[in-house]
C-alpha cells in the first residue's frame, strides 16, 4: 500500500501543469518588495494545449465577466484559460482552448506577420493585438481572427520608423479615457535615445525617461486604477550579466513641459537573489492586482511563470 501512495504521488507530481515556484531571494520573509506585495507565484508546464505548443508567451489579457484569462505567444497562437483569482491567491487556472491568429478569410498569417506580442481588452470586451516586425495592431475574435486592422499614429505605422524590425510594437493596453495605448520596445527613431514614448490610437502621446539600466526596454503596458500607467520592463546585457525587471508608474496626470514623472514601484534584480525569467506580459485581474508572465523563448532553460501581485498604495 505505501509503494501503491508513493507511486500516486509521483505520477501527481509528473502529470500536473501549474507548479507552485519562488522567485524571491533566499532567506527573504516578507511578501513585500517596494510597492508591491507578491501574492501568488507559480510555473507553467504545458507541452501543448488544444493541440498547439504552449510556449513564447508574450502578453496576457483578462475577461473578469468570463473569467477568461488570454495569452498571446509570439509565435501567432492564442491559449484561453479560465482563471480565478482570490485576494490572496490563484484560486484555479484551467487551459480551455488554444487557436491559431489567422487573416479575415480565416487562412494563417505568414510567418513573418505572425510576431504577436501585445494583448489588450476593451471596456465593450472585445480583443485586441499588437504585432512587431510589421507593426499592426488589429482586432481579433476570442478564436483568434482578424477582424480589422486599425490605424496607428504616423510616427509608428511602418517598420522603418523603429530602431530595428525587432524593436517594434511590443505592448498593448486599454485606457478608459484614452482608448489603445501601445510602446515601442525601444525609443523609435524620431525620439532621443533617453526616452520612451506611450502612444494612443486616438492621438495622445506621452513621453517619460527611459530606465536607467543599459538595454532598459519596454516589454508591457497597463493601467493602475489612478489612471497611471504601470510599464514593465526589462534589461537584459548577457548571460554573464544580471537581468533586471522593473515596474514603474508612469503619472501622466505630472507630466509637465511634454515629460511624465515615473516612480519605480519594484525593482527584481538577479544579481540580488531574484530568479526572474523574461517577463514580457502583464493584465489587471482585479482592484489594485495584477498577473505578470514570462516568456520562456521556447527554450529549456527557461520558464513560464505566472506572478501575482497587488500594487500598495493606489
Amino acid at each position: 500500500m505505501r509503494i501503491l501512495l508513493l507511486l500516486l504521488g509521483l505520477w501527481s507530481f509528473v502529470s500536473a501543469e501549474v507548479y507552485p515556484v519562488n522567485i524571491c531571494p533566499e532567506g527573504q520573509k516578507s511578501d513585500r518588495v517596494g510597492s508591491l506585495r507578491i501574492l501568488d507565484q507559480k510555473e507553467l508546464i504545458y507541452p501543448e494545449i488544444d493541440g498547439k505548443h504552449f510556449a513564447e508567451i508574450s502578453d496576457l489579457a483578462y475577461l473578469k465577466k468570463r473569467h477568461w484569462l488570454f495569452m498571446v505567444s509570439d509565435e501567432g497562437k492564442l491559449f484561453r484559460f479560465r482563471a480565478l483569482f482570490g485576494p490572496e491567491k490563484i484560486r484555479e487556472l484551467t487551459p480551455l482552448d488554444a487557436s491559431r491568429l489567422r487573416r479575415k478569410n480565416g487562412k494563417k498569417l505568414k510567418k513573418w506577420r505572425r510576431d504577436s506580442e501585445g494583448l489588450a481588452l476593451d471596456g465593450k470586451g472585445r480583443l485586441y493585438v499588437s504585432f512587431e516586425e510589421k507593426p499592426r495592431i488589429a482586432r481579433i475574435t476570442y478564436d483568434g481572427r482578424i477582424v480589422k486592422y486599425l490605424p496607428l499614429p504616423r510616427v509608428i505605422d511602418r517598420q522603418s520608423r523603429f530602431r530595428s524590425k525587432n524593436k517594434g510594437l511590443e505592448a498593448l493596453a486599454w485606457h478608459p479615457k484614452y482608448g489603445l495605448v501601445t510602446a515601442a520596445e525601444y525609443p523609435v527613431k524620431a525620439s532621443k535615445k533617453s526616452l520612451q514614448h506611450l502612444y494612443s490610437l486616438r492621438g495622445r502621446q506621452w513621453s517619460f525617461r527611459r530606465g536607467k539600466e543599459r538595454h532598459s526596454a519596454i516589454t508591457a503596458l497597463e493601467v493602475l486604477d489612478n489612471g497611471n500607467f504601470l510599464v514593465l520592463e526589462r534589461a537584459y546585457n548577457g548571460l554573464l550579466e544580471p537581468m533586471v525587471i522593473t515596474l514603474r508608474e508612469v503619472q501622466i496626470d505630472r507630466c509637465r513641459h511634454g515629460l511624465c514623472p515615473t516612480k519605480t514601484l519594484a525593482r527584481l534584480d538577479s544579481s540580488k537573489g531574484w530568479a526572474v525569467d523574461n517577463f514580457e506580459g502583464l493584465a489587471k485581474v482585479g482592484p489594485d492586482r495584477f498577473v505578470m508572465v514570462s516568456d520562456d523563448n521556447d527554450n529549456f532553460f527557461q520558464k513560464t511563470l505566472l506572478i501575482y501581485f497587488q500594487v500598495l498604495g493606489h
